[in-house]
């Protein structure tokens, strides 16, 4: 069965060059802001003593959560 094609998701190769590079800065931004939300995080909570050495799995839970909700909202940022 083929599906069929919607047209605004079909890139012509003469945007494709300009769509590519301003996605890969997108991806650089929000990795670099994701980065700085996991240093505040770690600055905040003793997280590698808690989850690894006190085998803490409600401060991993919590954290992954944190991460979880951070990446939606940068990724809802840089969508507009």
């Amino acid at each position: 069965m083929l599906i069929p094609v919607l047209p605004a998701m079909v890139v012509k190769l003469d945007q494709l060059a300009e769509i590519l590079l301003t996605t890969l800065i997108f991806v650089v931004l929000g990795l670099v802001f994701f980065t700085i939300a996991y240093f505040v995080l770690s600055r905040i909570f003793d997280i590698h003593h808690e989850i690894e050495e006190d085998q803490n799995t409600a401060l991993g839970i919590i954290i992954g959560a944190i991460m979880i909700g951070i990446s939606i909202i940068i990724a809802a940022a840089i969508h507009g």
